[in-house]
């Protein structure tokens, strides 16, 4: 798996991520936040598989 997905998104992701399944544990959201876990673990993998398959990638371009 090549990494497809960058800095900023990934860091959104997460974000994103742990704060609905926060909410979820805690109550304050339906049991649907656990939904949280999808962006949380493609913030953590650094891929997407829709953005495999659209063939988009938010990495910035390697440095030579």
């Amino acid at each position: 798996m090549k990494k497809n997905v960058g800095g900023i998104d990934r860091a959104l992701r997460i974000t994103i991520g742990l704060a609905l399944v926060a909410a979820a544990f805690a109550g304050v959201l339906g049991p649907w936040a656990y939904l949280g876990l999808l962006p949380l673990a493609t913030g953590l993998m650094g891929w997407c598989p829709p953005y495999s398959l659209l063939g988009w990638n938010t990495c910035k371009a390697p440095q030579s």
